[in-house]
């Protein structure tokens, strides 16, 4: 099947061996990339994820087939040599190693590709990976960052502590909302990324996407964007970002039973971070195992329907819990300071997300609610991650934000009471309502929201 709008059908992989060092991929190498690049026709993700190349099975089958080969042959000695010379490589069906790229994980980037409307992507064993390594290809020792002062735990951690301490590279933690406090952090020459969540973990803050490219453009500083907590809803490469990195492992798989991560961007960054003297995905090895790609390949295509049902869901719950007095944090609700951001950025009918936060201000009024919906009425489930069809809900400060100290989490605005919930859609919408509202009643009768 024929591709239409941006190229996803086979960029061109593993290319020549450069002579010289690929790790400054900067904001030249993304213009010129764009101006290579088709023009944009299908700005909505699930319109572009229809018009991507189907994948056959290897007898005819609807469904491609898993390709779980490590190695590949060649029939003539000749080929080897073309294709590790770069001449022969995965854009005319020539693999050499799964480690490099493999068949069916190359459709899954595709896949993702047309999901963010870029020209590439490279798929990832985790979110993790896929973020270390896109910014240990841009940054080299000595290097600037400047990122959200409010960010998964981990990718915290990766920015205050490991990268300073294995990579001297520096980050200066801001205020994304801020934007002349963004524009003067960045150091001219010397910062060479602007990161931030599209919509933050945990305090749901939205980022205005557009504007904060044009201020790092201005100085040619690259943007990579985190866009976990809303894929369909936001589509941070169409409002300028030159990188998205997700963790697949979440809203796309579904299933919480996949660990898995993505890179999307310009062919030219996936190809320098392929290449076979400096790119950080041909060295570091953040292989997607193809099984995983061929489960996850199968899941995308219905990722339209289950956001849209997870940020329905959400956005009843929450304007129902404002009713009854609970502080509760929903870019969806028009008393959100994102919330007209949001409205702007978003795509059309896919909502505001499928995450709300509750502040029940202290730790142990949080617990007491995560307990009562648990255990007594069964509206979710206490665990970490989110995107599964069940309720997932953890205490923020305790657990996905535990590597931050207390002084970071302030200077977040993450509450120790913050509860965090990843609404799913299992079950009726008002039977999960019953169960939410009778275990607040239970709090409420026992004083607790009076005490706050």
């Amino acid at each position: 099947m024929a591709d239409t709008g941006i190229n996803h059908s086979g960029f061109n992989v593993l290319s020549k061996k450069r002579t010289g060092s690929t790790d400054q991929w900067n904001r030249e190498d993304f213009i010129a990339a764009k101006k290579a690049m088709k023009p944009m026709i299908c700005e909505d993700p699930a319109a572009a994820l229809s018009n991507a190349r189907h994948e056959f099975g290897e007898h005819g089958g609807v469904n491609m087939s898993i390709e779980a080969s490590a190695t590949f042959t060649v029939m003539e000695p000749e080929t080897m040599r073309r294709m590790f010379s770069g001449e022969l490589g995965p854009d005319h069906d020539f693999f050499i190693y799964s480690r490099h790229f493999n068949p069916t994980v190359l459709n899954l980037g595709r896949l993702m590709a047309s999901l963010e409307g870029t020209e590439a992507a490279y798929c990832t064993a985790s979110g993790m990976s896929a973020i270390s390594s896109v910014l240990l290809q841009l940054c080299s020792s000595g290097g600037h960052v400047v990122a959200s002062r409010t960010l998964y735990g981990g990718t915290h951690a990766l920015f205050t502590h490991f990268l300073p301490r294995t990579c001297n590279i520096t980050t200066s933690l801001v205020d994304i909302r801020d934007h002349e406090m963004v524009r003067e952090a960045i150091k001219e020459g010397k910062t060479k990324v602007l990161f931030f969540e599209s919509m933050s973990n945990p305090t749901l803050t939205v980022a205005n996407v557009p504007e904060l490219c044009r201020i790092a453009h201005d100085k040619g500083v690259v943007v990579v964007v985190d866009n976990t907590f809303t894929p369909m809803v936001m589509s941070p490469a169409r409002l300028g970002a030159d990188v998205v990195v997700h963790s697949i492992s979440k809203y796309i798989s579904g299933g919480a039973d996949i660990i898995a991560g993505a890179v999307c961007g310009p062919a030219s960054l996936v190809n320098a971070m392929m290449d076979l003297h400096h790119g950080a995905f041909m060295l570091l090895g953040p292989t997607m195992n193809p099984k995983v790609a061929f489960e996850l390949s199968q899941r995308i295509p219905h990722l339209s329907l289950r956001m849209k049902e997870h940020g329905n869901r959400a956005l009843v719950y929450a304007t129902r819990m404002k009713k009854l007095g609970i502080k509760v944090i929903y870019p969806g609700l028009e008393d959100h300071p994102d919330h007209a951001v949001l409205k702007s950025l978003a795509n059309k009918d896919y909502g505001y997300g499928g995450m709300l936060c509750v502040d029940m201000e202290t730790e142990e009024r949080a617990n007491r609610l995560m307990n009562l919906l648990q255990n007594c009425t069964e509206f979710g489930f206490m665990a970490v991650s989110l995107g599964y069809y069940e309720t997932l809900m953890s205490c923020s400060g305790n657990s996905t934000s535990s590597e931050m100290n207390a002084e970071e989490k302030a200077f977040a605005g993450i509450s120790p009471g913050l509860v965090r919930m990843s609404i799913g859609y299992i079950g009726t919408l008002e039977q999960k309502w019953n169960q939410l509202e009778k275990a607040l009643f239970r709090l409420n009768d026992s004083g607790l929201f009076q005490k706050m």
